[in-house]
C-alpha cells in the first residue's frame, strides 16, 4: 500500500466501441490517490499505447527513482519498448 502520491502506478487497458471500429485506451494512475496521471487512446493495442500512457505519466509527476508500476503483464506491457521505458525513467514493475 503507497503512503504518498507517486510511489506505485498501475497501468491497464480497456475498449472504446465506435462507429468506425475500436479504439483502445491505456491508463495509468497513481494508487494512492486513485487519479489518472497518463493515458493514450490510440486505434491499435501495441506496445507504444502504454509507452505513450507512462510517458505522460512520467512528464507530468516528474517521479522519484524507484516508482513500483504494476499491470496485468500483459504482451505489450512485457515489451521490451515498455521495459525499457521502464527502466530509462528508473522505474520497477
Amino acid at each position: 500500500t503507497p503512503e504518498a502520491p507517486k510511489q506505485l502506478w498501475s497501468g491497464d487497458i480497456t475498449y472504446i466501441a465506435t462507429d468506425e471500429g475500436w479504439l483502445y485506451l491505456a491508463a495509468v494512475i497513481d494508487l494512492f490517490s486513485r487519479q489518472v496521471v497518463g493515458w493514450s487512446l490510440q486505434p491499435h493495442m501495441q506496445a507504444g499505447l502504454v509507452k505513450d500512457a507512462l510517458a505522460m505519466a512520467w512528464w507530468r509527476r516528474r517521479p522519484l527513482p524507484g516508482l513500483i508500476f504494476h499491470s496485468d503483464r500483459g504482451s505489450q506491457y512485457c515489451s521490451g519498448e515498455f521495459q525499457d521505458a521502464l527502466k530509462d525513467w528508473k522505474m520497477r514493475s
